[in-house]
């Protein structure tokens, strides 16, 4: 019974819970992120090579 005491108690644990689950969703939004934003760069630079090809024709 003391030793389930002690471990309600502790907060150690629900510590380090907390920012694992802060750095997981960090890490998914950064992923997202950066996801949409390499798809909206590779969008633009194949406009411009579609249209620099098309003028130098």
């Amino acid at each position: 019974m003391r030793l389930l005491r002690s471990l309600i108690r502790d907060l150690n644990g629900a510590t380090a819970v907390e920012y694992g689950l802060l750095v997981a969703v960090l890490g998914i939004t950064l992923a997202t992120a950066l996801g949409n934003y390499y798809g909206a760069m590779g969008n633009m630079f194949n406009t411009l090579i579609n249209t620099y090809t098309n003028t130098a024709r």
